[in-house]
């Protein structure tokens, strides 16, 4: 590794640190979120993760830029540490190609850097906010992603070609659902009231496919842990809300295990959500 790659990570951890007195709404959105999901008991507390998950933000990015130098369809297995991870969710996930899946995450852990190892592994879908800057995102394909990595506007929707293609190519369609959404399933999360897409049980139930929900932590400089439980299998019967609500629990694990590797920053939960009505 060359002196950047080295320090990727630190670098951006330390630009944030400078910035963060100057981020002052998002800093209060941060500590109200990690309040109300209980993660510390005290404000003070409360101040420490969310600088340190700023920090871990603008660091995992750095790093994730840098993660092609570095990481490559060679060595991508000696930069996962998968010690803790259920075996099934190993098998599924890394060792079944064949098999079209639904990734499932949030904004957790390292999760561009997640996109980057297992493009190499298998086909990938992202359902994403498509980038304004058709600059940024022509470079983010040649030279971010180094397998085949297909971004689908969130605002798109899901099409008929879209799902052809999922099957066709056995992709794993990703889908990231722990921000806001105005017309989800209002579900709990951390326990709380919170309005949440339900786009990925959907395709869940109607498609009957395997659905896996985890996160890749960072444990060390271009070393990521797997963590999340085994794959779940969805009937066609399914209570589309209260999968939903499964989903939302799995997720709210790992974050609650690694919480200063959450992206607090985003409004999860909204003033006008109190007496909301939570879907059984």
């Amino acid at each position: 590794m060359n002196f950047v790659q080295r320090h990727a990570y630190g670098f951006g951890c330390g630009f944030a640190a400078l910035f963060w007195p100057f981020f002052t709404k998002r800093r209060r959105i941060s500590v109200e979120n990690i309040l109300r999901a209980g993660i510390a008991a005290d404000e003070k507390g409360a101040r420490r993760i969310a600088k340190t998950a700023f920090c871990h933000f603008a660091g995992h990015m750095c790093e994730a830029l840098a993660a092609p130098g570095v990481i490559t369809k060679e060595n991508w297995r000696d930069h996962l540490d998968l010690g803790v991870a259920n075996p099934q969710l190993v098998k599924t996930l890394l060792e079944s190609p064949e098999t079209p899946i639904l990734l499932v995450s949030g904004h957790h852990g390292c999760w561009e850097v997640a996109t980057n190892i297992l493009s190499l592994v298998r086909p990938m879908i992202a359902i994403a906010r498509v980038m304004d800057s058709k600059i940024l995102q022509n470079w983010m394909k040649k030279y971010h992603f180094r397998g085949p990595v297909t971004v689908i506007s969130k605002n798109a929707g899901i099409t008929k070609g879209i799902l052809e293609q999922w099957r066709r190519e056995r992709a794993a369609m990703t889908i990231l659902m722990d921000q806001y959404a105005h017309k989800g399933a209002c579900v709990k999360f951390f326990g709380r009231p919170a309005p949440t897409v339900t786009s990925a049980a959907r395709l869940a139930i109607r498609t009957g496919l395997p659905v896996v929900v985890g996160s890749f932590v960072r444990v060390a400089p271009y070393r990521y842990r797997l963590v999340g439980d085994e794959p779940i299998v969805f009937a066609s019967d399914t209570d589309r809300n209260w999968a939903v609500q499964v989903l939302n629990d799995r997720l709210e694990k790992a974050i609650r295990e690694y919480p200063e590797q959450y992206l607090w920053m985003h409004r999860r939960w909204r003033d006008d959500e109190r007496d909301a009505v939570v879907h059984p």
